[in-house]
């Protein structure tokens, strides 16, 4: 099982420098019942490797996974579960790379010719024998570790606050008409960046404005199905926090990918509906203490989809907004 995470950079810095920052991508598919990865062949090294590249400014590092596995090899992927994180020393101090999971049946990789030349699907132990960086082996391990436990099929089940709203003291009207504050609208088109990395299929929201108005982008340019549950206010969760908890059960119901829209007050709720479907080791990673998660942040659970209803790994990632 992946062990939860968090996206932020690695703590302090080496000789005064910050460590380079990069994420990529372990692609792989079922070839004849067989598992087989992706490799590539980069000519400015002469070696072979995985799909990944540096951070831009203002980009998380699953954007990042994302962006960097479609420039080298054309393949428009989404992330599954999270593996290892790998450092090594570079030439301008230290690389951390964050990689992840990617199925990619029926998808045919085309090389950029300039960072990659080639690129091989072969099995994980020719992928051992290929791979030119020693600590590459490493989220090799936790694929193949996944694949035996039936773990590395899973859809995400995303959990999102509403981003930051116009504040209560300032707002006469009814409480669910509270809108986004400016900071809050640009926060909703970087929580729609940040979700096309899972690219949930369909969005569960609190029908008030604030939470609709944060999911809107996301389900505009991705044209995802948007249903709005009352169950998930705080003034429902609050009177009857039973009909939320079920409202949350639901959406393991389809194991399909989705996101889930709400408020501060209701995260507790959410998050020990989630607990129960996790082993002691994945809730550690989970928020515990108020305000639980920023406005605009999100906590990402992969749920497997051999063994339903559970959580094989756990996330948490707060999109950047300016």
């Amino acid at each position: 099982m992946a062990s939860p995470t968090k996206d932020a950079a690695p703590a302090g810095t080496e000789g005064g420098r910050a460590p380079v920052i990069a994420a990529g991508t372990l692609c792989w598919r079922m070839e004849k019942g067989a598992l087989e990865v992706l490799i590539i062949h980069r000519p400015r090294y002469g070696d072979w490797s995985w799909p990944k590249g540096k951070l831009d400014p203002g980009e998380t590092t699953p954007e990042c996974a994302i962006r960097e596995t479609f420039e080298e090899v054309g393949l428009s992927v989404t992330l599954g579960i999270p593996l290892a994180v790998i450092t090594y020393p570079v030439a301008s101090g230290r690389k951390v790379v964050h990689y992840w999971a990617s199925r990619t049946e029926r998808l045919v990789p085309v090389p950029d010719g300039k960072e990659v030349d080639r690129t091989q699907w072969v099995p994980p132990e020719r992928a051992r024998e290929l791979l030119s960086n020693p600590s590459d082996v490493e989220p090799l391990d936790v694929l193949v570790r996944a694949h035996a436990a039936k773990d590395l099929q899973t859809w995400p089940l995303i959990v999102v606050r509403h981003a930051k709203a116009k504040p209560r003291s300032s707002w006469s009207r009814a409480e669910g008409e509270r809108p986004l504050a400016a900071t809050g609208r640009r926060q909703a088109v970087a929580v729609s960046r940040l979700l096309q990395a899972w690219s949930p299929e369909r969005v569960v929201s609190s029908p008030w404005v604030r939470c609709v108005q944060t999911v809107s982008p996301y389900v505009t340019q991705r044209s995802a199905k948007l249903k709005l549950v009352d169950a998930l206010t705080e003034h429902d969760a609050t009177r009857k926090p039973g009909r939320a908890r079920t409202a949350v059960e639901r959406v393991f119901d389809k194991r399909r990918s989705v996101a889930l829209c709400t408020h501060r007050p209701v995260l507790p709720l959410v998050f020990s509906v989630l607990a129960n479907h996790m082993t002691s080791s994945l809730r550690r990673g989970l928020p515990v203490d108020d305000p639980y998660l920023a406005p605009g942040e999100a906590v990402i659970c992969h749920v497997s989809s051999t063994h339903h209803g559970r959580i094989v790994s756990v996330e948490q990632f707060r999109a950047y907004d300016d």
